[in-house]
Protein backbone atom coordinates (compact mmCIF):
# COMPACT_ATOMS: atom_id res chain seq x y z
CA UNK A 1 0.00 0.00 0.00
CA UNK A 2 1.97 2.84 -1.34
CA UNK A 3 -0.72 5.68 -0.32
CA UNK A 4 -1.92 6.75 3.14
CA UNK A 5 -5.36 6.25 4.51
CA UNK A 6 -6.10 9.38 3.54
CA UNK A 7 -5.12 9.85 0.08
CA UNK A 8 -6.97 6.07 -0.42
CA UNK A 9 -10.06 8.50 1.08
CA UNK A 10 -10.13 11.12 -1.61
CA UNK A 11 -9.12 9.27 -4.62
CA UNK A 12 -11.62 6.08 -4.20
CA UNK A 13 -14.56 8.70 -4.49
CA UNK A 14 -15.71 7.76 -0.46
CA UNK A 15 -15.04 11.09 0.91
CA UNK A 16 -17.46 13.04 -0.47
CA UNK A 17 -20.27 10.59 0.46
CA UNK A 18 -18.94 10.68 4.08
CA UNK A 19 -19.01 14.57 4.26
CA UNK A 20 -22.89 14.41 2.75
CA UNK A 21 -23.64 11.94 5.65
CA UNK A 22 -22.19 13.68 7.90
CA UNK A 23 -24.09 16.88 6.93
CA UNK A 24 -27.21 15.01 6.63
CA UNK A 25 -26.90 13.42 10.31
CA UNK A 26 -26.22 16.98 11.63
CA UNK A 27 -28.98 18.32 9.46
CA UNK A 28 -31.45 15.43 10.96
CA UNK A 29 -30.60 16.66 14.16
CA UNK A 30 -31.22 20.58 13.85
CA UNK A 31 -34.49 19.31 12.47
CA UNK A 32 -35.61 17.50 15.53
CA UNK A 33 -34.29 20.01 17.78
CA UNK A 34 -36.23 23.09 15.58
CA UNK A 35 -38.70 22.04 13.90
CA UNK A 36 -42.26 22.08 14.69
CA UNK A 37 -42.55 18.29 13.55
CA UNK A 38 -45.94 15.95 14.22
CA UNK A 39 -45.08 12.63 15.92
CA UNK A 40 -45.29 11.06 13.11
CA UNK A 41 -42.53 13.24 11.07
CA UNK A 42 -40.09 12.50 13.75
CA UNK A 43 -40.41 9.23 13.75
CA UNK A 44 -39.16 9.20 9.72
CA UNK A 45 -36.68 11.98 10.45
CA UNK A 46 -35.59 10.04 13.45
CA UNK A 47 -35.23 6.80 11.25
CA UNK A 48 -33.49 8.70 8.87
CA UNK A 49 -30.82 9.86 11.06
CA UNK A 50 -30.16 6.54 12.19
CA UNK A 51 -29.80 5.17 8.56
CA UNK A 52 -27.42 8.61 7.74
CA UNK A 53 -25.25 7.31 10.99
CA UNK A 54 -25.08 3.75 10.17
CA UNK A 55 -24.20 3.95 6.53
CA UNK A 56 -21.28 6.24 8.23
CA UNK A 57 -20.06 3.48 10.84
CA UNK A 58 -20.07 0.65 7.44
CA UNK A 59 -17.49 3.02 5.91
CA UNK A 60 -15.46 4.05 8.99
CA UNK A 61 -15.15 -0.07 8.66
CA UNK A 62 -14.68 -0.39 5.64
CA UNK A 63 -11.48 2.07 6.08
CA UNK A 64 -10.69 0.05 8.97
CA UNK A 65 -9.63 -2.81 7.13
CA UNK A 66 -6.33 -1.51 6.14
CA UNK A 67 -5.28 -2.04 10.22
CA UNK A 68 -4.82 -5.30 11.30
CA UNK A 69 -8.14 -5.06 13.02
CA UNK A 70 -10.71 -7.49 11.27
CA UNK A 71 -12.69 -8.56 14.26
CA UNK A 72 -13.03 -4.68 14.73
CA UNK A 73 -13.76 -4.60 11.14
CA UNK A 74 -17.14 -7.49 11.57
CA UNK A 75 -18.40 -5.86 14.41
CA UNK A 76 -18.43 -2.39 13.07
CA UNK A 77 -19.95 -3.97 9.68
CA UNK A 78 -22.91 -5.78 11.98
CA UNK A 79 -23.13 -2.80 14.10
CA UNK A 80 -23.66 -0.46 11.40
CA UNK A 81 -25.68 -2.59 9.25
CA UNK A 82 -28.04 -2.70 12.53
CA UNK A 83 -28.15 0.23 12.85
CA UNK A 84 -28.94 1.40 9.49
CA UNK A 85 -31.82 -1.49 9.81
CA UNK A 86 -33.44 0.14 12.92
CA UNK A 87 -33.17 3.53 11.17
CA UNK A 88 -35.29 2.33 7.87
CA UNK A 89 -37.72 0.12 9.99
CA UNK A 90 -38.28 3.64 12.26
CA UNK A 91 -38.42 5.64 8.94
CA UNK A 92 -40.78 3.39 6.93
CA UNK A 93 -42.94 2.16 9.88
CA UNK A 94 -43.69 5.61 11.58
CA UNK A 95 -46.51 4.56 13.04
CA UNK A 96 -45.58 1.09 14.68
CA UNK A 97 -46.27 2.63 18.00
CA UNK A 98 -43.71 4.60 20.30
CA UNK A 99 -42.28 2.43 23.00
CA UNK A 100 -41.34 0.00 19.74
CA UNK A 101 -39.76 2.74 18.17
CA UNK A 102 -38.08 4.00 20.92
CA UNK A 103 -36.78 0.60 21.49
CA UNK A 104 -35.09 0.74 17.98
CA UNK A 105 -34.10 3.94 18.91
CA UNK A 106 -32.70 3.28 22.02
CA UNK A 107 -31.14 -0.09 20.05
CA UNK A 108 -29.85 1.88 17.33
CA UNK A 109 -27.89 4.59 19.81
CA UNK A 110 -26.62 2.01 21.69
CA UNK A 111 -25.08 -0.65 18.76
CA UNK A 112 -22.76 2.58 17.75
CA UNK A 113 -22.17 3.32 21.06
CA UNK A 114 -21.07 -0.13 21.55
CA UNK A 115 -18.80 -0.32 18.12
CA UNK A 116 -17.24 3.47 18.59
CA UNK A 117 -15.81 2.22 22.41
CA UNK A 118 -14.99 -0.78 21.23
CA UNK A 119 -12.96 0.43 18.14
CA UNK A 120 -11.40 3.21 20.54
CA UNK A 121 -10.05 0.43 23.16
CA UNK A 122 -8.85 -1.83 20.29
CA UNK A 123 -7.19 1.28 18.42
CA UNK A 124 -4.10 3.91 18.95
CA UNK A 125 -5.08 6.78 17.03
CA UNK A 126 -4.89 10.00 18.65
CA UNK A 127 -8.63 10.94 19.48
CA UNK A 128 -9.08 7.61 21.29
CA UNK A 129 -10.57 9.72 24.38
CA UNK A 130 -12.83 11.32 22.67
CA UNK A 131 -14.38 8.53 20.66
CA UNK A 132 -14.73 6.87 24.35
CA UNK A 133 -16.24 10.04 25.57
CA UNK A 134 -18.79 10.19 22.80
CA UNK A 135 -19.30 6.01 22.87
CA UNK A 136 -20.76 6.62 26.55
CA UNK A 137 -22.85 9.51 25.68
CA UNK A 138 -24.21 7.17 23.12
CA UNK A 139 -25.50 4.10 24.98
CA UNK A 140 -26.72 6.73 27.67
CA UNK A 141 -28.77 8.72 25.47
CA UNK A 142 -29.70 4.80 23.87
CA UNK A 143 -30.61 3.68 28.00
CA UNK A 144 -32.62 7.03 28.26
CA UNK A 145 -35.27 5.63 25.58
CA UNK A 146 -36.00 3.03 27.19
CA UNK A 147 -36.95 4.92 30.43
CA UNK A 148 -38.89 7.41 28.30
CA UNK A 149 -40.28 5.14 25.31
CA UNK A 150 -43.48 7.68 24.51
CA UNK A 151 -41.70 10.76 25.19
CA UNK A 152 -38.41 9.06 23.14
CA UNK A 153 -40.13 10.77 19.81
CA UNK A 154 -41.85 13.86 21.07
CA UNK A 155 -39.26 15.30 23.77
CA UNK A 156 -36.51 13.18 24.13
CA UNK A 157 -36.02 13.79 20.87
CA UNK A 158 -34.03 16.65 21.50
CA UNK A 159 -31.84 14.55 23.09
CA UNK A 160 -31.04 12.43 20.18
CA UNK A 161 -31.58 15.22 17.81
CA UNK A 162 -28.15 16.63 19.45
CA UNK A 163 -26.42 13.41 19.31
CA UNK A 164 -26.81 13.65 15.29
CA UNK A 165 -25.89 16.96 15.31
CA UNK A 166 -22.56 15.64 17.15
CA UNK A 167 -21.88 12.47 15.16
CA UNK A 168 -22.48 15.09 11.90
CA UNK A 169 -19.90 17.16 13.20
CA UNK A 170 -17.33 15.22 14.82
CA UNK A 171 -17.75 13.10 11.19
CA UNK A 172 -17.33 16.62 9.47
CA UNK A 173 -14.35 17.95 11.16
CA UNK A 174 -12.47 14.30 11.29
CA UNK A 175 -12.60 14.38 7.78
CA UNK A 176 -12.12 18.25 6.89
CA UNK A 177 -9.36 19.03 9.65
CA UNK A 178 -7.13 16.20 9.43
CA UNK A 179 -3.79 16.49 7.89
CA UNK A 180 -1.78 13.76 6.62
CA UNK A 181 0.47 12.29 8.25
CA UNK A 182 3.24 11.55 5.87
CA UNK A 183 3.02 15.60 5.80
CA UNK A 184 6.17 17.75 6.80
CA UNK A 185 4.44 20.18 8.40
CA UNK A 186 3.48 19.92 12.24
CA UNK A 187 0.08 18.08 12.69
CA UNK A 188 -2.92 20.49 13.94
CA UNK A 189 -3.92 19.54 17.87
CA UNK A 190 -7.08 21.77 17.24
CA UNK A 191 -9.23 18.70 15.41
CA UNK A 192 -8.71 16.44 18.90
CA UNK A 193 -9.62 19.68 21.36
CA UNK A 194 -12.60 20.28 19.10
CA UNK A 195 -13.53 16.41 19.27
CA UNK A 196 -13.23 16.33 23.17
CA UNK A 197 -14.92 19.47 23.61
CA UNK A 198 -18.02 17.87 21.99
CA UNK A 199 -17.98 14.41 23.18
CA UNK A 200 -17.80 16.14 26.78
CA UNK A 201 -20.57 17.97 25.92
CA UNK A 202 -22.94 15.25 24.74
CA UNK A 203 -22.03 12.69 28.11
CA UNK A 204 -22.26 16.08 29.94
CA UNK A 205 -25.99 16.83 28.10
CA UNK A 206 -26.70 12.54 28.52
CA UNK A 207 -25.67 12.66 32.15
CA UNK A 208 -27.97 15.33 32.59
CA UNK A 209 -30.74 13.54 31.72
CA UNK A 210 -30.09 10.73 33.53
CA UNK A 211 -30.17 12.75 36.36
CA UNK A 212 -33.15 14.56 35.69
CA UNK A 213 -35.05 10.79 34.51
CA UNK A 214 -34.03 9.58 38.18
CA UNK A 215 -34.98 12.54 39.85
CA UNK A 216 -38.76 13.03 38.02
CA UNK A 217 -39.79 9.74 37.89
CA UNK A 218 -38.61 8.29 41.46
CA UNK A 219 -40.83 10.59 43.28
CA UNK A 220 -40.28 11.60 46.52
CA UNK A 221 -39.96 9.36 49.77
CA UNK A 222 -42.81 9.28 51.84
CA UNK A 223 -43.09 8.31 55.88
CA UNK A 224 -44.54 4.63 56.09
CA UNK A 225 -47.22 4.33 58.43
CA UNK A 226 -46.56 3.61 62.18
CA UNK A 227 -47.98 1.93 64.91
CA UNK A 228 -50.72 4.19 64.96
CA UNK A 229 -52.26 2.66 61.70
CA UNK A 230 -52.22 -0.84 62.72
CA UNK A 231 -55.41 -2.23 64.20
CA UNK A 232 -56.25 -3.50 67.31
CA UNK A 233 -56.61 -7.12 68.39
CA UNK A 234 -59.71 -6.50 69.83
CA UNK A 235 -60.78 -3.74 66.92
CA UNK A 236 -64.92 -4.30 67.24
CA UNK A 237 -67.11 -5.30 64.07
CA UNK A 238 -69.42 -2.35 64.45
CA UNK A 239 -68.45 0.71 61.95
CA UNK A 240 -67.88 4.04 63.07
CA UNK A 241 -66.25 3.06 66.43
CA UNK A 242 -63.29 5.51 67.24
CA UNK A 243 -60.27 3.33 68.03
CA UNK A 244 -57.60 5.99 69.17
CA UNK A 245 -56.38 9.78 68.19
CA UNK A 246 -52.91 11.32 68.48
CA UNK A 247 -52.02 15.17 67.98
CA UNK A 248 -51.50 16.13 64.64
CA UNK A 249 -48.98 19.19 64.34
CA UNK A 250 -47.70 19.34 60.99
CA UNK A 251 -49.92 21.74 58.03
CA UNK A 252 -52.10 22.57 60.90
CA UNK A 253 -53.37 26.08 60.09
CA UNK A 254 -52.63 28.93 62.63
CA UNK A 255 -55.56 29.13 64.99
CA UNK A 256 -56.78 25.26 65.12
CA UNK A 257 -55.94 22.05 66.19
CA UNK A 258 -55.54 18.83 64.76
CA UNK A 259 -55.38 14.75 65.47
CA UNK A 260 -55.26 12.20 63.71
CA UNK A 261 -58.09 9.27 64.26
CA UNK A 262 -58.50 5.42 63.74
CA UNK A 263 -61.91 4.08 63.40
CA UNK A 264 -63.52 1.26 62.17
CA UNK A 265 -65.57 0.95 58.90
CA UNK A 266 -66.42 -1.67 56.34
CA UNK A 267 -64.76 -3.01 53.12
CA UNK A 268 -66.55 -2.84 50.01
CA UNK A 269 -68.05 -6.50 50.60
CA UNK A 270 -69.43 -5.29 54.02
CA UNK A 271 -66.67 -6.96 56.13
CA UNK A 272 -65.54 -5.10 59.17
CA UNK A 273 -62.23 -2.92 58.06
CA UNK A 274 -59.98 0.22 60.03
CA UNK A 275 -59.70 3.19 58.71
CA UNK A 276 -57.67 6.35 59.58
CA UNK A 277 -58.58 10.15 59.10
CA UNK A 278 -57.56 13.69 60.35
CA UNK A 279 -60.08 16.16 62.60
CA UNK A 280 -59.69 20.06 62.40
CA UNK A 281 -61.14 21.88 65.05
CA UNK A 282 -60.72 25.61 65.81
CA UNK A 283 -58.57 26.42 69.17
CA UNK A 284 -60.67 28.82 70.29
CA UNK A 285 -64.33 26.68 71.03
CA UNK A 286 -67.28 27.00 74.12
CA UNK A 287 -69.21 23.84 75.54
CA UNK A 288 -71.51 23.98 72.86
CA UNK A 289 -71.54 21.32 70.06
CA UNK A 290 -69.72 22.78 67.03
CA UNK A 291 -71.10 22.77 63.63
CA UNK A 292 -70.20 19.52 61.74
CA UNK A 293 -67.87 19.75 58.09
CA UNK A 294 -67.52 16.02 56.78
CA UNK A 295 -65.06 15.90 54.10
CA UNK A 296 -64.13 13.63 50.97
CA UNK A 297 -60.58 14.01 49.82
CA UNK A 298 -59.51 13.60 46.12
CA UNK A 299 -56.95 11.18 44.63
CA UNK A 300 -53.71 11.01 46.79
CA UNK A 301 -52.66 7.71 45.54
CA UNK A 302 -53.28 4.12 45.98
CA UNK A 303 -50.63 3.03 48.17
CA UNK A 304 -50.87 3.19 52.02
CA UNK A 305 -48.36 6.07 52.27
CA UNK A 306 -50.62 8.21 50.60
CA UNK A 307 -52.72 8.71 53.17
CA UNK A 308 -53.65 12.48 53.58
CA UNK A 309 -52.67 12.11 57.28
CA UNK A 310 -49.34 11.55 57.09
CA UNK A 311 -48.89 14.19 54.25
CA UNK A 312 -47.03 17.42 55.33
CA UNK A 313 -50.15 19.15 54.06
CA UNK A 314 -52.97 17.10 55.65
CA UNK A 315 -55.32 19.64 54.98
CA UNK A 316 -54.18 21.54 51.63
CA UNK A 317 -56.41 18.94 49.52
CA UNK A 318 -59.20 20.47 47.33
CA UNK A 319 -60.78 23.23 49.06
CA UNK A 320 -57.98 24.01 51.46
CA UNK A 321 -58.56 27.95 51.77
CA UNK A 322 -62.44 27.29 52.31
CA UNK A 323 -62.19 24.50 54.59
CA UNK A 324 -59.51 26.39 56.79
CA UNK A 325 -61.58 29.46 56.89
CA UNK A 326 -64.59 27.42 57.75
CA UNK A 327 -62.97 25.96 60.52
CA UNK A 328 -61.04 28.95 62.03
CA UNK A 329 -62.97 31.80 61.30
CA UNK A 330 -66.63 30.28 61.25
CA UNK A 331 -65.88 27.68 64.36
CA UNK A 332 -66.71 24.30 62.34
CA UNK A 333 -65.14 20.71 63.04
CA UNK A 334 -63.61 19.29 59.77
CA UNK A 335 -63.80 15.42 59.86
CA UNK A 336 -61.67 13.88 56.93
CA UNK A 337 -61.25 10.37 55.83
CA UNK A 338 -57.99 8.58 54.56
CA UNK A 339 -60.39 6.24 53.43
CA UNK A 340 -59.30 1.95 53.54
CA UNK A 341 -55.96 1.18 52.15
CA UNK A 342 -54.40 4.94 52.50
CA UNK A 343 -52.43 4.84 56.01
CA UNK A 344 -54.30 1.21 57.16
CA UNK A 345 -53.89 -2.12 55.52
CA UNK A 346 -56.04 -3.19 52.41
CA UNK A 347 -56.86 -2.19 49.29
CA UNK A 348 -58.00 1.13 48.51
CA UNK A 349 -61.41 1.50 47.56
CA UNK A 350 -60.27 3.82 44.83
CA UNK A 351 -63.56 5.30 42.73
CA UNK A 352 -65.96 2.97 44.07
CA UNK A 353 -68.38 5.32 45.50
CA UNK A 354 -70.37 3.35 48.06
CA UNK A 355 -67.24 1.85 49.91
CA UNK A 356 -66.16 5.47 49.69
CA UNK A 357 -68.82 6.76 51.32
CA UNK A 358 -69.11 4.37 54.00
CA UNK A 359 -65.44 4.94 55.02
CA UNK A 360 -66.66 8.97 54.89
CA UNK A 361 -69.78 8.48 56.89
CA UNK A 362 -67.64 5.85 59.65
CA UNK A 363 -65.58 9.18 60.02
CA UNK A 364 -68.03 11.47 61.15
CA UNK A 365 -70.17 8.94 62.98
CA UNK A 366 -66.26 8.37 64.74
CA UNK A 367 -65.88 12.33 65.95
CA UNK A 368 -68.91 12.28 68.06
CA UNK A 369 -66.82 9.82 70.32
CA UNK A 370 -64.15 11.94 70.18
CA UNK A 371 -63.46 14.00 73.96
CA UNK A 372 -61.49 16.65 73.39
CA UNK A 373 -64.31 18.54 71.46
CA UNK A 374 -68.03 18.28 70.42
CA UNK A 375 -69.67 18.15 67.60
CA UNK A 376 -73.47 18.23 66.31
CA UNK A 377 -75.06 15.07 64.40
CA UNK A 378 -75.60 17.65 61.79
CA UNK A 379 -73.63 18.25 58.68
CA UNK A 380 -72.22 19.65 55.73
CA UNK A 381 -70.12 17.25 53.40
CA UNK A 382 -67.86 18.71 50.95
CA UNK A 383 -65.58 16.59 47.81
CA UNK A 384 -63.40 17.53 44.61
CA UNK A 385 -62.80 15.23 42.23
CA UNK A 386 -62.75 11.11 43.73
CA UNK A 387 -64.10 12.85 46.64
CA UNK A 388 -66.73 14.52 44.58
CA UNK A 389 -68.18 11.37 43.89
CA UNK A 390 -67.52 10.49 47.19
CA UNK A 391 -69.41 13.48 48.75
CA UNK A 392 -72.37 12.76 46.36
CA UNK A 393 -72.37 8.93 47.54
CA UNK A 394 -72.08 9.84 51.18
CA UNK A 395 -75.11 11.88 50.53
CA UNK A 396 -77.00 9.14 48.54
CA UNK A 397 -76.54 6.64 51.12
CA UNK A 398 -76.62 8.90 54.35
CA UNK A 399 -80.42 7.84 55.40
CA UNK A 400 -79.94 4.15 55.17
CA UNK A 401 -76.04 3.52 56.05
CA UNK A 402 -75.66 6.28 59.11
CA UNK A 403 -79.68 7.42 60.30
CA UNK A 404 -78.11 8.73 63.42
CA UNK A 405 -76.42 11.58 60.78
CA UNK A 406 -78.33 14.70 59.24
CA UNK A 407 -77.19 15.93 55.60
CA UNK A 408 -77.61 19.69 55.73
CA UNK A 409 -76.04 19.73 52.27
CA UNK A 410 -73.72 18.29 49.58
CA UNK A 411 -70.92 20.64 47.57
CA UNK A 412 -68.88 18.60 44.75
CA UNK A 413 -66.34 20.50 43.14
CA UNK A 414 -65.52 18.68 39.46
CA UNK A 415 -66.44 15.55 40.85
CA UNK A 416 -66.18 12.08 38.98
CA UNK A 417 -69.55 11.64 38.67
CA UNK A 418 -69.94 9.83 35.34
CA UNK A 419 -66.65 7.20 36.11
CA UNK A 420 -67.68 5.29 32.81
CA UNK A 421 -67.65 8.67 30.44
CA UNK A 422 -64.63 9.83 32.70
CA UNK A 423 -62.57 6.56 31.81
CA UNK A 424 -63.81 6.84 27.56
CA UNK A 425 -62.62 10.50 27.55
CA UNK A 426 -59.16 10.64 29.33
CA UNK A 427 -58.43 6.64 27.94
CA UNK A 428 -55.68 8.22 25.93
CA UNK A 429 -54.09 11.21 27.83
CA UNK A 430 -51.15 11.38 30.68
CA UNK A 431 -53.96 11.96 33.76
CA UNK A 432 -56.30 9.68 32.23
CA UNK A 433 -54.04 6.95 32.27
CA UNK A 434 -52.86 7.41 35.82
CA UNK A 435 -56.40 7.59 37.20
CA UNK A 436 -57.49 4.37 35.16
CA UNK A 437 -53.81 2.82 36.47
CA UNK A 438 -54.99 3.44 40.12
CA UNK A 439 -58.05 1.83 39.33
CA UNK A 440 -56.48 -1.36 37.24
CA UNK A 441 -54.19 -1.72 40.70
CA UNK A 442 -57.02 -1.77 43.24
CA UNK A 443 -59.96 -3.22 41.41
CA UNK A 444 -58.14 -6.29 40.58
CA UNK A 445 -57.97 -7.38 43.84
CA UNK A 446 -61.15 -5.70 44.81
CA UNK A 447 -63.24 -7.53 41.87
CA UNK A 448 -61.02 -10.41 41.20
CA UNK A 449 -63.50 -12.02 38.69
CA UNK A 450 -62.82 -8.91 36.05
CA UNK A 451 -59.60 -9.89 35.81
CA UNK A 452 -58.26 -6.61 35.22
CA UNK A 453 -54.38 -7.39 34.97
CA UNK A 454 -55.19 -10.18 32.51
CA UNK A 455 -56.84 -7.79 30.07
CA UNK A 456 -54.43 -4.98 29.70
CA UNK A 457 -53.90 -3.71 26.79
CA UNK A 458 -50.07 -4.47 25.66
CA UNK A 459 -47.21 -2.69 27.17
CA UNK A 460 -49.47 -1.57 30.26
CA UNK A 461 -49.13 -3.45 33.49
CA UNK A 462 -45.30 -2.51 33.83
CA UNK A 463 -46.55 1.36 33.95
CA UNK A 464 -49.59 0.40 36.65
CA UNK A 465 -46.84 -1.05 38.58
CA UNK A 466 -45.09 1.54 38.62
CA UNK A 467 -47.80 4.46 38.75
CA UNK A 468 -49.61 2.24 42.03
CA UNK A 469 -46.61 2.88 43.76
CA UNK A 470 -46.44 6.99 43.32
CA UNK A 471 -48.97 9.07 45.29
CA UNK A 472 -50.36 12.06 43.72
CA UNK A 473 -49.42 14.72 46.16
CA UNK A 474 -46.59 16.66 47.24
CA UNK A 475 -43.80 15.70 44.52
CA UNK A 476 -45.31 12.48 43.74
CA UNK A 477 -47.80 14.52 41.37
CA UNK A 478 -45.48 14.76 38.53
CA UNK A 479 -43.79 11.57 38.50
CA UNK A 480 -47.01 9.86 38.81
CA UNK A 481 -48.47 11.96 35.37
CA UNK A 482 -44.69 11.39 33.55
CA UNK A 483 -45.07 7.93 34.09
CA UNK A 484 -48.95 8.29 32.65
CA UNK A 485 -47.11 9.57 30.03
CA UNK A 486 -44.99 6.39 29.56
CA UNK A 487 -47.82 3.66 28.63
CA UNK A 488 -48.12 2.83 25.38
CA UNK A 489 -51.63 2.65 25.04
CA UNK A 490 -54.81 3.08 26.68
CA UNK A 491 -54.86 0.62 29.31
CA UNK A 492 -58.10 -0.47 29.37
CA UNK A 493 -59.11 -1.89 25.74
CA UNK A 494 -62.60 -0.58 24.58
CA UNK A 495 -63.68 -4.32 24.42
CA UNK A 496 -62.73 -4.39 28.20
CA UNK A 497 -65.15 -0.74 28.95
CA UNK A 498 -67.45 -2.70 27.02
CA UNK A 499 -67.98 -5.67 29.18
CA UNK A 500 -68.86 -5.95 32.66
CA UNK A 501 -65.87 -3.97 33.74
CA UNK A 502 -67.63 -1.13 32.00
CA UNK A 503 -70.83 -1.68 33.62
CA UNK A 504 -68.66 -2.34 37.14
CA UNK A 505 -67.31 1.48 35.93
CA UNK A 506 -71.40 2.76 35.32
CA UNK A 507 -72.43 1.35 38.55
CA UNK A 508 -70.24 4.10 40.41
CA UNK A 509 -72.29 6.81 39.14
CA UNK A 510 -73.93 8.91 41.79
CA UNK A 511 -77.67 8.80 40.67
CA UNK A 512 -79.46 10.05 43.93
CA UNK A 513 -81.85 10.53 45.93
CA UNK A 514 -80.03 13.12 47.69
CA UNK A 515 -81.48 13.97 51.08
CA UNK A 516 -79.99 17.52 51.53
CA UNK A 517 -79.31 20.16 48.71
CA UNK A 518 -76.62 19.69 46.12
CA UNK A 519 -74.32 22.15 44.80
CA UNK A 520 -71.97 21.12 41.82
CA UNK A 521 -69.38 23.47 40.73
CA UNK A 522 -66.87 22.90 37.43
CA UNK A 523 -64.40 24.93 35.48
CA UNK A 524 -64.86 24.80 32.07
CA UNK A 525 -60.84 24.38 31.41
CA UNK A 526 -61.04 20.93 32.87
CA UNK A 527 -59.14 18.76 31.40
CA UNK A 528 -59.80 15.88 33.25
CA UNK A 529 -63.38 16.21 34.10
CA UNK A 530 -64.64 17.00 30.80
CA UNK A 531 -67.09 20.03 31.29
CA UNK A 532 -69.42 18.72 28.75
CA UNK A 533 -69.78 15.46 30.63
CA UNK A 534 -70.22 16.89 33.46
CA UNK A 535 -73.21 19.23 31.92
CA UNK A 536 -74.43 15.75 30.67
CA UNK A 537 -74.41 14.28 34.13
CA UNK A 538 -75.96 17.59 36.39
CA UNK A 539 -79.01 17.63 33.47
CA UNK A 540 -79.77 14.01 33.97
CA UNK A 541 -80.02 14.61 37.49
CA UNK A 542 -82.63 17.25 36.91
CA UNK A 543 -84.45 15.64 34.64
CA UNK A 544 -84.85 12.57 37.63
CA UNK A 545 -86.22 15.20 39.74
CA UNK A 546 -82.81 15.94 41.86
CA UNK A 547 -82.46 20.24 42.40
CA UNK A 548 -79.05 20.64 41.44
CA UNK A 549 -77.65 24.51 42.08
CA UNK A 550 -75.07 23.80 39.24
CA UNK A 551 -71.99 26.33 38.96
CA UNK A 552 -69.48 26.58 36.20
CA UNK A 553 -66.20 29.16 36.45
CA UNK A 554 -65.22 29.46 32.56
CA UNK A 555 -61.01 29.79 32.83
CA UNK A 556 -60.16 27.47 35.53
CA UNK A 557 -59.24 23.80 35.59
CA UNK A 558 -59.03 20.62 37.89
CA UNK A 559 -57.27 22.34 40.60
CA UNK A 560 -57.72 25.60 40.22
CA UNK A 561 -60.93 25.69 40.59
CA UNK A 562 -60.59 25.00 44.50
CA UNK A 563 -57.45 27.00 44.57
CA UNK A 564 -57.11 30.05 47.28
CA UNK A 565 -57.34 32.73 44.48
CA UNK A 566 -60.84 30.98 42.55
CA UNK A 567 -64.06 32.70 42.63
CA UNK A 568 -65.34 29.21 44.12
CA UNK A 569 -63.77 29.61 47.43
CA UNK A 570 -65.92 32.61 48.93
CA UNK A 571 -68.91 30.99 47.03
CA UNK A 572 -68.41 27.77 49.34
CA UNK A 573 -68.12 29.17 52.18
CA UNK A 574 -71.56 31.20 51.73
CA UNK A 575 -73.11 28.54 50.53
CA UNK A 576 -72.23 25.99 53.68
CA UNK A 577 -72.73 28.84 56.52
CA UNK A 578 -76.58 28.86 54.40
CA UNK A 579 -77.03 25.61 54.06
CA UNK A 580 -76.96 25.71 58.17
CA UNK A 581 -78.81 28.15 58.75
CA UNK A 582 -81.55 26.79 56.75
CA UNK A 583 -81.54 29.42 54.21
CA UNK A 584 -83.66 28.57 50.73
CA UNK A 585 -81.41 26.39 48.19
CA UNK A 586 -80.61 27.82 44.77
CA UNK A 587 -81.06 25.42 42.22
CA UNK A 588 -81.27 26.43 38.73
CA UNK A 589 -82.22 23.08 36.80
CA UNK A 590 -84.32 24.91 34.87
CA UNK A 591 -81.45 27.33 33.25
CA UNK A 592 -78.02 25.28 33.79
CA UNK A 593 -75.13 27.30 32.47
CA UNK A 594 -73.44 26.12 29.69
Amino acid sequence: MGNSRQEHDRHDGRLPLRILLGVAAALAGAALILAPLSPRAIAVVTGIGLVFTGVALLLRAQRERAEPSAPIDRLGTALGIAVVAFGAIIALWPSAGAPWLAFLVGAGLIAHGLFAAVRAVRTRNAGRAAEIIAASAAVIFGALSFTWPVLTLEIFRFGVGAWFVFFGLQTLVSLLLHRDRSAPRRRSRAPGWVRTIGACAALALALLFAAGSGAILGGAPLPAPGPFYAAPADAPAEPGRLLRSEPLVDGVPAGAQAWRILYTTAHPDGSPAISSGTVLAPKQRGEDPLPLLTVAHGTTGVAAECAPSLSATPFADGAGTALEEMVVQHGWVAVTSDYIGLGTSGTHPYLIGDAEARNVLDASRAVQQFEQIRTTADTVVWGHSQGGQGALWTGQIADDYAPELSIKGVAAFAPAADLFGLAEADKTEAAGKTVSAYIAATWDRIYPELELERHLTPGSAGGVEKIEKLCFNGADVLAAILRGTQVPNQIFPDSLLDGAFGDRLKAQEPKGPFPAPVMVAQGLADPLVKPGMQHDWVEARCRAGEQIDYRTFPGLSHNSLVAADSPLTPQIVQWTLDRWSGAPATPNCDELPE
